[in-house]
């Protein structure tokens, strides 16, 4: 039986790039790179060839594969496998670049900045006391050759082959025999003048003085340029002079080196190095500190490296969400780090965090989330929104605090082209409906007519034509004026939506109410309406057969293409009201009644005027609202992000205090508000006109149609049958006529008042019939018993007295 032995090499885990290798140091290993079988990692592999009557350098090569095995420190370069046989040694570390060639990588594409420069001299000379106060070795061969960087810029200390222990243990220092790094040996060893070294770490501070030189002015030519500093920065000048002396005894500590670079105004006296060193200790640090560290890190990382961004603060933010508690201050540096990921590094590394985040109960997380969806909300599926997104977000919509409401209603701008069927035209449509009717905030029901101006195209058709006009038309009886403005701006933002037969006969009354405003800025949006939807009829009507193009989106299904000419009235979109919420919310942390922002109307003639309410300054033009609010915003929402922090969110879990808060009645409300108008106490509240959709959840019930007009009396003729004056007449139909609706012969003719007409649907006729119905049996109940009661008493007769039995 033949047995044939296993090639060690072949079943090592681990194996060589095909590449070439990289610029390999002065010395006998050869730095490959390399991969993980199983998993594909990369990884740096140091190769060391076996050769005959090389016995010297393979005894330093082995001392140098002990050396590094067993040394562990952040700042050297970390083992992570070997395999020694008698052909050769692998040496595996983490994947690394030369310092050499990174430079000069770095140079070609820029040049490195002080602060890399300075954070990687503070880790080789950490790496160095580490070694000298720590251990009792001393390196022997600092130079850039021994220096290597892995893929956050981190600088890790190598070239372990000459180390020797400075207690004398094991004999002198080993002998180099290579020229290029015998040049960094300090002068009272090159000169052979046998000067005692008075310190230990002498010899090694001489070679990180060298180091220095070469970092800031390129390769050392000779012992002798050391006298010219260079390029090296003033800050670090002195430093180095102690560095390069020619008196051994006056080099200093690296321990002590690190102290004086770190003293006000010192070289390595910066925010990248500050940051660094709080990291490496972040795990026992106290919790306020690690709040006070992420609020300030988002400032700084602007300045700071990608690389450094990527592979060390991102690891370290997702490490202290997931176990340090650290809450909602880590989202604004973690989605500032997440600009520097490729679509599929986001997806692996911050997606599962943001769908973990959705979850929380913790008010400032949820709301910090929400501003700042724009940053990651293209890297969500819609089957991740609709199923682990969504339904934690509509909770926002019933939060106690307007500061919630109000960024989730915002937030639907930017989850509304991923939501499916359901969540879209029956989940958000119920809530936004709510909102709109019920929420005591004016801004909200402001932000809730304009979001569902700008998701509009996303409906269906169905739902399009059963909420679009009725909800716009609810917002112009809105007493908040920005509400009306907006409710005027969504039928112009949606007008390719309607059919004519809709223009004309709701929205164009809805429009021509709102001309008599006592706000300017709403007449002033609703003649502009006006013309725009009239000058759209007066085309068709001079040309009927543009009617299919003008009515194409009518019927078609939901797009996003649709939105276009909702587009060019975006800029009274959600950020020039959202604003006046924020005030609201710095003003009043908790739910404030309605009053105080709706803006005063003139009392009716003969009536006592009503008591003043504090008014905060409201825009009189929807052109200030996209000039002075927008601008205005850019500082407020910048600022506004770095002091949700400040807020006292932990007294938001409370419920607030009841607070007797009168709903407004918008439709008898707004009527009421006009001169020589009163209003109708018997009316019902808006509370209680929609008790019927809490009770349905359905939107056919509570945004109804109005009924369709009365046809014109017989002998009628209609506008465009008559020659005013123009042209004769041409012989193409004429579309209104198609478009008119005929009732029954029986119906009456209609009225010629504008007020008499009820173009807030059937609701509440509806409930007017309902209670009268109710109140009709009753009443016949009522009859039907005591005519009960009277033939029981007939058939009896007259009570007859009884007799008392005596015994």
């Amino acid at each position: 039986m033949w047995f044939f032995a296993r090639d060690p090499v072949r079943d090592f885990p681990f194996e060589l790039s095909p590449e070439p290798p990289e610029g390999s140091p002065p010395g006998p290993w050869i730095l490959h790179r390399g991969r993980k079988k199983a998993t594909g990692s990369p990884v740096s592999i140091f190769v060391y060839d076996v050769k005959p009557g090389a016995e010297e350098q393979t005894q330093v090569a082995k001392a140098a594969f002990k050396r590094l095995k067993t040394l562990r420190h952040p700042n050297i370069l970390a083992y992570i496998d070997g395999l020694e046989t008698d052909k050769c040694l692998h040496v595996v570390t983490e994947a690394v670049t030369p310092l050499g060639v990174y430079l000069k990588a770095r140079a070609e594409a820029g040049g490195l900045k002080e602060l890399e420069l300075s954070w990687g001299l503070h880790q080789i000379v950490k790496a160095l006391s580490f070694l000298v106060n720590d251990c009792s070795l001393i390196h022997n061969n600092v130079c850039m050759a021994a220096v290597f960087v892995d893929r956050a810029g981190e600088w890790k200390l190598g070239g372990l082959d000459y180390m020797y222990s400075a207690q004398g243990n094991g004999g002198g220092p080993p002998r180099k025999g290579i020229p290029e790094l015998e040049q960094y040996d300090p002068p009272e060893l090159a000169d052979g003048s046998g000067r005692a070294v008075r310190e230990k770490w002498s010899a090694d501070m001489w070679r990180l003085g060298c180091l220095i030189w070469e970092v800031f002015n390129g390769p050392l030519p000779r012992a002798a340029a050391l006298r010219n500093p260079g390029k090296i920065p003033k800050s670090l000048v002195p430093h180095y002079c102690e560095l390069v002396g020619a008196n051994p005894k006056v080099r200093p500590n690296p321990a002590r080196f690190l102290q004086n670079c770190r003293a006000p105004g010192g070289f390595m006296n910066n925010r990248f190095v500050e940051t660094n060193l709080f990291l490496e200790e972040i795990q026992i640090k106290e919790p306020a500190e690690k709040q006070k560290f992420f609020q300030e890190l988002s400032k700084s990382l602007d300045s700071f490296p990608e690389d450094f961004c990527r592979h060390k603060v991102l690891p370290q933010l997702l490490t202290a969400f997931e176990f340090g508690n650290a809450g909602a201050v880590v989202l604004t540096p973690l989605f500032k780090v997440g600009k520097f990921l490729n679509a599929e590094e986001y997806q692996q590394k911050i997606i599962p965090v943001v769908v973990k985040m959705f979850s929380s109960t913790d008010r400032a997380m949820r709301i910090r989330l929400l501003q700042q969806m724009e940053q990651f909300i293209q890297y969500l599926d819609e089957p991740t929104v609709n199923t682990q997104i969504f339904p934690h977000v509509v909770h926002g919509f019933l939060d106690t605090n307007p500061a919630i409401r109000e960024q989730t209603v915002k937030s639907m701008l930017l989850l509304a082209p991923k939501l499916n069927e359901t969540n879209l035209n029956v989940e958000l449509m119920k809530h936004f409906a709510r909102l709109q009717a019920k929420d005591e905030q004016g801004p909200i029901r402001c932000n809730t007519t304009v979001c569902l101006g700008k998701i509009g195209s996303y409906l269906s058709a169905s739902t399009r034509h059963r909420v679009l006009t009725s909800a716009f038309s609810r917002a112009t009886k809105d007493p908040f004026a920005p509400s009306r403005v907006a409710g005027v701006l969504g039928f112009a933002a949606t007008h390719n939506l309607y059919s004519m037969n809709d223009c004309a006969h709701k929205i164009l009354p809805v429009l021509c109410g709102l001309t008599v405003d006592p706000e300017k800025s709403v007449r002033d949006q609703a003649f502009k309406a006006i013309r725009s939807f009239l000058s759209k009829l007066e085309s068709v009507s001079e040309d009927p057969t543009q009617l299919a193009e003008v009515e194409k989106d009518v019927h078609a299904a939901s797009s996003p293409g649709m939105g276009g000419a909702a587009a060019s009235w975006a800029g009274w979109a959600v950020t020039g009201v959202s604003s006046l919420t924020s005030k609201l919310i710095r003003a009043h942390p908790t739910a404030a009644p309605a009053e105080t922002n709706v803006p005063q109307r003139p009392a009716p003639e003969g009536l006592p005027a009503p008591a003043p309410t504090p008014v905060p300054a409201m825009p009189t033009t929807s052109g200030q609202w996209e000039t002075q609010e927008e601008s205005k915003d850019t500082e407020e929402d910048s600022s506004a992000a770095d002091r949700w922090d400040d807020e006292d969110w932990g007294s938001l879990e409370q419920e607030a205090e009841s607070v007797l808060v009168q709903r407004d009645d918008w439709r008898t409300g707004n009527q009421a508000s006009r001169p020589g108008q009163a209003s109708n106490p018997g009316h019902r509240s808006q509370e209680s006109d929609w008790s019927s959709w809490e009770a349905e959840g359905s939107w056919e019930q509570d945004w109804q149609e109005p009924s369709p007009p009365e046809p014109p009396p017989e002998g009628t003729r209609l506008a465009s049958e008559y020659n005013w004056g123009g042209p004769e007449p041409s012989d193409k139909g004429d579309p209104f006529a198609a478009l008119s609706v005929h009732r029954e012969a029986g119906a009456q003719s209609r009225r010629d008042s504008w007020g008499d007409d009820n173009w807030e649907g059937l609701e509440t006729e509806s409930r007017q019939a309902k209670a009268e119905l109710a109140r009709k049996k009753r009443e016949e109940r009522r009859r039907e018993m005591e005519a009960k009661r009277a033939e029981k008493k007939a058939a009896k007769g007259p009570m007859k007295l009884g007799t008392r039995k005596l015994d």
